[in-house]
């Protein structure tokens, strides 16, 4: 029932922007932490950026300055802009967001999306 689906993947040229959207879907009582990771070929996956429910930001070194994370609690979606690309932040792009979706219990549950591709050209 509870989902996270992430949009706005796609092929840009280097110097370009894109903005990913991940909405949260199904039974959910509240949202905690929320964030992007990527993975590349042949690569771990590292943690992009993260952002708290009171709105604090937190950035991976390689993309200070150019990311922008934000949520629109309204929507259940945390999104992810991004400006300058660079061919090296070509990756799938996963969300991330703790959820709980018990009101009895109130476990947080860590939740992931499918990924969505992010190519950036030379």
């Amino acid at each position: 029932q509870v989902q996270l689906v992430e949009s706005g993947g796609g092929l840009v040229q280097a110097g370009g922007s894109l903005r990913l959207s991940c909405a949260a879907s199904g039974s959910i009582i509240s949202i905690n932490d929320m964030g992007w990771y990527r993975q590349a070929p042949g690569k771990q996956r590292e943690l992009v950026a993260a952002i708290t429910n009171s709105g604090s930001t937190n950035y991976a070194d390689s993309v200070k300055g150019r990311f922008t994370i934000s949520r629109d609690n309204a929507k259940n979606t945390v999104y992810l802009q991004m400006n300058s690309l660079k061919p090296e932040d070509t990756a799938v792009y996963f969300c991330n967001a703790g959820l709980v979706t018990s009101r009895l219990f109130r476990t947080v549950k860590i939740y992931w999306g499918q990924g969505t591709q992010v190519t950036v050209s030379s």
